[in-house]
């Protein structure tokens, strides 16, 4: 069983644009069933989102605390499906206090654990993945946002140590950018993006069409053969 877990800590950096292109990777190009723990009780999009999504079982949990992730680790133990974990902003704190009581069963849950960690262009970005990589264990895939632009805009994080300490964990990944108005009307009117290909006018349904080949190539660098 995989374990996904999409963090980057900080509000808008696009933990939820994340979630939503992982989910749809692994519901339609990979054709699995999965379960999205959705820990933003207080902006759950991607648990709106999808919540009549046949593939999608959600559910909520609070991970401020000791027993939400006692709740966490007994419901993967239970889980027979993949799982995606969409943390909150600012969750850098209970993972620091709390994440240990997954990390030290990992072992016994036969987990394989799988991070993606998206980050901007400002340097407390970094410092909260730093803090992240030094708790959680397992694959981390560092995300740059391109929606901040371009990969060679993030200097700060390719000339920095933890590119380089973090090289043998996983890759540096770019997260395309998806135009505005699009974005916009999946958030607004609560789309998965296999209703939003089918309900939005052409011009937008293209510019998602392009976005979503684009970020299914990315995904298939690093999951096509889990």
């Amino acid at each position: 069983m995989k374990c996904y877990i999409v963090g980057g800590s900080k509000g808008g950096v696009g933990k939820s644009m994340m979630s939503i292109g992982l989910i749809d990777y692994l519901t339609r190009l990979q054709e699995k069933e999965v379960i999205l723990i959705e820990t933003d009780t207080s902006n759950a999009d991607v648990a709106k989102i999808y919540k009549s999504d046949t593939c999608v079982d959600i559910v909520p949990l609070v991970l401020d605390t000791a027993d939400g992730w006692i709740e966490l680790v007994n419901m993967l133990e239970k889980s027979k499906k993949d799982v995606v974990i969409n943390t909150a902003a600012r969750s850098i704190d209970s993972i620091e206090k709390y994440g240990s009581t997954l990390t030290n069963v990992l072992s016994e849950l036969t987990l394989d654990l799988c991070s993606f960690w998206i980050i901007n262009r400002q340097r407390d970005s970094l410092e909260l993945l730093k803090m992240y990589s030094q708790n959680i264990p397992g694959t981390l895939h560092v995300v740059r946002n391109n929606y901040f632009g371009g990969s060679e805009k993030f200097d700060l994080y390719a000339s920095s140590s933890l590119k380089k300490e973090l090289s043998c964990r996983g890759e540096t990944l770019d997260f395309p950018d998806l135009a505005d108005r699009v974005a916009d009307e999946i958030y607004s009117k609560r789309l998965s993006i296999p209703k939003a290909l089918e309900e939005m006018p052409l011009g937008n349904r293209a510019e998602l069409m392009r976005w979503r080949h684009v970020m299914w190539n990315m995904f298939n660098g690093v999951l096509l053969n889990d």
